[in-house]
């Protein structure tokens, strides 16, 4: 669990981020999406639920800094080609991933598009944050000369995201096959940008 970033006030205690995760993912294992709640988590993690909402303003926010990320997101680290950055971007989103189920997931989407003020919350902050990972790949890409412009970056961001989300959520595959899949995505998506296959040593 990546954890979430802290505007101000004081610190926060790790012993306690690391109770709601526990907390969060066995009650997901135990009741499904809908039924758990913020009080369950908050009596599972032996905290009291003020200790929650100083982190989350939400269930939802809750559920998805747990299982797939925080605001703190980063890049990363360059690996000296489009292709390897590409590769280790997609192999944290399908780590990412592995740790729900399609069911957690699909839960959680149908509340963000429902919801016009928490879908706005995911736009500007945590898809913001996704989507500026994705610049950042791109720019070094030019940087470096593989690629003449920068695409689209929300355009590439949907190519990342779709056959990994397809795969788990809409198609409910073998999760096993997800770090395969995301390694092909990311050789794919490097050809459709270059209009080269990828050096297969890379």
């Amino acid at each position: 669990m990546a954890r979430p970033a802290q505007a101000g006030g004081r610190p926060r205690e790790s012993r306690v981020d690391d109770a709601l995760g526990a907390a969060v993912r066995s009650l997901l294992a135990e009741t499904g999406y809908a039924a758990l709640t913020v009080e369950a988590v908050a009596a599972r993690a032996g905290v009291g639920k003020a200790a929650i909402y100083r982190r989350f303003a939400t269930k939802q926010e809750m559920i998805f800094s747990i299982l797939v990320h925080d605001l703190r997101e980063a890049p990363p680290e360059d690996t000296g080609s489009l292709h390897g950055d590409l590769e280790h971007l997609t192999t944290r989103i399908a780590h990412q991933l592995a740790q729900s189920s399609a069911e957690v997931m699909a839960g959680l989407l149908a509340d963000i598009h429902v919801d016009q003020g928490l879908g706005d919350t995911f736009e500007q902050q945590y898809l913001a944050v996704e989507r500026s990972i994705v610049e950042d790949l791109l720019d070094r890409a030019v940087d470096r000369g593989e690629l003449a412009q920068r695409p689209d970056p929300a355009v590439v961001h949907a190519l990342l995201l779709g056959p990994l989300f397809a795969w788990v959520i809409m198609l409910d595959e073998e999760p096993a096959a997800v770090p395969e899949l995301a390694r092909s995505t990311a050789r794919m998506l490097t050809t459709t940008l270059t209009g080269a296959a990828p050096d297969a040593r890379a």
